[in-house]
């Protein structure tokens, strides 16, 4: 979802997206994953950090939520 990421925050095309960790929860209901990125300047500098969560209901009707948060 690096995609979706780098347009929610208007990260540039130069900047590359990398995956550092992924979660896995299941509770109340809710199938969570959580992805966190790192996004590195061309010279390859830490410059953010994000956090991606995928909620799905494991119950009918399936609904779904992606939520984004920056936390550097």
């Amino acid at each position: 979802m690096s995609n979706e990421l780098r347009k929610q925050f208007n990260i540039p095309a130069d900047h590359t997206i990398v995956q550092k960790e992924t979660k896995w929860e299941q509770r109340k209901g809710q199938d969570t994953d959580t992805y966190v990125y790192e996004v590195l300047d061309p010279q390859g500098n830490v410059v953010g950090k994000y956090i991606e969560k995928d909620s799905t209901s494991i119950y009918p009707p399936f609904g779904r939520n992606v939520t984004y948060e920056k936390v550097q």
